[in-house]
């Protein structure tokens, strides 16, 4: 092992140890993409597998993936021209009618997207939109409930990256819809926050479409010898911005064609410490 591989690998070491102590002691720690080489997406994407093989062997359950950066507005911000990923495990998925436990995350913001839940693998490396249409079951609203381990959300594309893609909770709405129901580049999306509207958009605020996004994905992660597999849970993007979520609040996202889907946060829960800003 050459010593600058030597280097790298133990730069992925303590990032994810940085990372990993920050999620288990409930506090938020100072941006990390100091400590890889500056711009560096693959080694943060080390990183983000590195946690991914230790959740898998200490027991949790992948059960799909999450694309973030879907709005080119971020995307400008953050100085990248791509989305990024993240793995969703089974323990992320919280069910309609139970709230978000006190204390279970450290920022929590909430983000209305369209899920998609694949019937058959996606193997292909190039993959077209018949092939997606075929491989999906149905689609589902659904509330992802993103959270950093970052202090402040202080982020670049590195440190998301790196942060399993500030992957937190997810909620699926219970009825599903093929998508020969529904046109998914046209639909709106209204996210409310204790009746008071947060969130708006369309399916084509998501990469011009959530269909766009899952096909990058498929792409990308077929490439990387990691496809998508039956049974996966597609989060394909937000459709419009985020929403600070704080003690008490309830949410729920229309999103026409689809239904409704809907949480809460207990009382108690960790407060962003950001405010009411969004």
């Amino acid at each position: 092992m050459s010593t600058a591989t030597a280097a790298v690998d133990g730069a992925v070491t303590k990032v994810a140890a940085v990372l990993d102590e920050a999620a288990r002691t409930r506090t938020p720690c100072p941006p990390v993409r100091s400590l890889l080489p500056a711009g560096d997406i693959d080694t943060a994407y080390a990183v983000q597998r590195l946690h991914v093989s230790r959740a898998v062997a200490a027991g949790r359950r992948p059960v799909g993936r999450k694309i973030g950066l879907t709005s080119p507005a971020v995307q400008k911000q953050l100085g990248v021209e791509q989305p990024d990923f993240g793995v969703l495990f089974a323990d992320m998925a919280v069910p309609e009618g139970r709230p978000v436990e006190a204390g279970r995350l450290l920022q929590p913001k909430v983000e209305a997207e369209v899920a998609l839940v694949l019937g058959t693998d996606l193997p292909h490396r190039a993959p077209t939109v018949a092939d997606l249409l075929r491989a999906t079951a149905f689609a589902l609203p659904a509330l992802e409930i993103v959270d950093s381990r970052v202090a402040g959300w202080d982020i670049d594309i590195v440190d998301t990256v790196a942060d399993n893609a500030s992957c937190g909770l997810f909620v699926l709405g219970g009825t599903p819809t093929p998508l020969d129901r529904v046109d998914l580049r046209a639909i709106r999306m209204t996210l409310t926050r204790d009746d008071e509207t947060v969130s708006e958009g369309t399916g084509a605020d998501c990469l011009g479409s959530p269909l766009t996004a899952a096909l990058w994905l498929a792409a990308t992660l077929a490439d990387r010898g990691d496809p998508l597999r039956a049974g996966d849970i597609l989060l394909t993007g937000a459709l419009g911005p985020m929403a600070v979520a704080t003690a008490g609040d309830e949410f729920t996202a229309r999103i026409e064609g689809l239904g409704t889907v809907s949480t809460s946060f207990a009382t108690g829960a960790a407060d962003t410490g950001e405010g009411r800003s969004a």
